[in-house]
Formats: structure tokens, C-alpha cells, sequence
């Protein structure tokens, strides 16, 4: 039998490696859990993390997840130094989805921090911003054009969805825009909060519509991104559709209602 001391030792250390596991090799291992394949994508000069899981065969349309912000500052003060998500929402969701899924990263997100062209603005005040949105718009065309892929359902929570709006206007195959906890109106919404405003990012508020039917899903108990603050204005957009979900919160609670709301997005 080990001694008690010995196996408290190596239960500090086996809690020191997780806590020191990077946020990237966190998410690569989720999606290695769901049997994802990892694809890393060219957007210009930027390298974007994707996975990938191709469904039915036949199947031409494509669900494209689009993860919120993930850590973008430090204590509120300092630009992080991996802006990756500490825990992701959208894998999980996509597990649920018996669909083509592609789960798309952004430029200098999941493991690219560091690489070439990468600075901190791209996931501060430019994480919307038009080098982010064309870099992400080109490795999808690339990705959709190799696959064969010739529709587009994107999916995103929170700025994720803010992404997903800013990309539906430039993708024509684009047929379905998703947002969970979706950040609309990024001026409205840095005012709000009280947050340094996103001056190098462009506001999904402000961009034409794009005619693609849209369906906008609130949350009731969400602080980050409160109902009352958006549902007027994404209600007058002329092919939306907006609900506010009870007892859900901006990360919790979507896992167990996804099920449903994927059934009605490919009815």
C-alpha cells in the first residue's frame, strides 16, 4: 500500500499540472475527448485553431461555432497573455450536434498568442475588429471551398455572436446566424459595464442587415450581457427572432437546453 504521504505528494502534483496546463492545451484536449479532428486554418497571415467533426456525408451545410472572448485581460488591467477560454462552452454544444460542425478559433487565440502579427489589440479593442473578422472570413471560404460545404449556419455566444453577425455580412452562403447571450451592440454594451470602449472594433449594431433570418436567444439571469439591454433592438431588425430563456445564466444552463433549440434551428 502507498504510503498516505506518498499519495498526498503525488495528488499536489497531479493538481500543480492541471493548474499549470495552458488554457490551449485545455481545449485541445476537450475536443480530443469529443473525437474532433484539429485543423489549423490560414486567415492572411494568421494561423487559426479549428476543429472539426464532418457528420453525414451528404450533408452540405456547415455549423460554425464561434467562442466567446475567453480571457482577454488580466484583473481587468492588463492585456492577458493568452486570451484563450479558460473553459469553453461551445465544444460542449457541438458535441450535441449530430451536424457538420466546425468549431473556428480566432486569430492569436488557442495556442497563437505569440506567433507572428499577433499583439495584444487583437483581443482588446480590436478583438472585432476588421484584421480579426477578414482573417476568420478567409480561412472559412478556404475551409468551406475544400470541403464542399455551400451553407452556413453560424452559431456564437456572447462576442462570439458579435462575430457571427460581423461575418454573415461578408460569407453569401451564410443561411442561419445563432446567437446565445449575444454581445449586439458593443458601444451600448462597454458603456454598461464601464469598460474601456472597443474604438478599433466594428459594432455589429452598426453594420447594414444582412437578410440572413437571424435567432437571437437571451438569457433571464445574465449580468454579462443583460436581456434588457439588447432584446428592443435586435426585436426591430427585420428577420429576427429573439427569446429570452428563464433561469439561464451567460455560462450555465445552455448545455441542457442546446438539444431543443438545435431541433428548431434545422427544422
Amino acid at each position: 500500500m502507498i504510503p498516505l504521504a506518498r499519495r498526498l505528494v503525488c495528488l499536489c502534483c497531479l493538481l500543480l499540472a492541471a493548474a499549470c496546463s495552458s488554457p490551449s492545451i485545455k481545449l485541445h484536449a476537450q475536443a480530443e475527448q469529443l473525437n474532433l479532428q484539429t485543423i489549423e486554418l490560414q486567415g492572411g497571415p494568421y494561423r487559426l485553431t479549428a476543429f472539426f467533426r464532418p457528420g453525414q456525408p451528404a450533408n452540405q451545410t456547415l455549423h460554425v461555432y464561434l467562442e466567446g472572448d475567453g480571457r482577454p485581460w488580466q484583473q481587468g488591467r492588463w492585456p492577458a497573455a493568452d486570451p484563450t477560454t479558460r473553459s469553453s462552452l461551445m465544444l460542449p454544444l457541438l458535441g450535441l450536434d449530430p451536424n457538420p460542425a466546425l468549431y473556428l478559433g480566432r486569430p492569436c487565440y488557442n495556442g497563437h498568442a505569440a506567433d507572428p502579427g499577433c499583439e495584444a489589440a487583437l483581443w482588446t479593442s480590436a478583438r472585432y475588429g476588421e484584421t480579426v473578422v477578414g482573417a476568420m472570413t478567409e480561412a472559412l471560404k478556404r475551409f468551406c471551398k475544400r470541403h464542399g460545404f455551400r451553407q452556413l449556419v453560424l452559431i456564437g455566444h456572447s462576442g462570439g455572436g458579435s462575430l457571427a453577425m460581423l461575418l454573415a455580412g461578408r460569407l453569401s452562403q451564410t443561411v442561419l446566424i445563432v446567437t446565445l447571450a449575444g454581445n449586439y451592440d458593443i458601444d451600448s454594451w462597454t458603456e454598461y459595464h464601464h469598460y474601456l470602449p472597443l474604438n478599433e472594433s466594428l459594432n455589429p449594431a452598426r453594420q447594414p442587415e444582412t437578410g440572413v433570418p437571424e435567432r437571437h436567444f437571451l438569457a433571464e439571469r445574465d449580468r454579462t450581457v443583460p436581456p434588457d439591454l439588447f432584446v428592443t433592438a435586435l426585436s426591430r431588425r427585420t428577420h429576427s427572432h429573439v427569446e429570452i430563456l428563464p433561469r439561464i445564466e451567460h455560462h450555465n444552463g445552455w448545455l441542457e437546453v442546446w438539444p431543443q433549440i438545435l431541433n428548431r434551428i434545422t427544422e
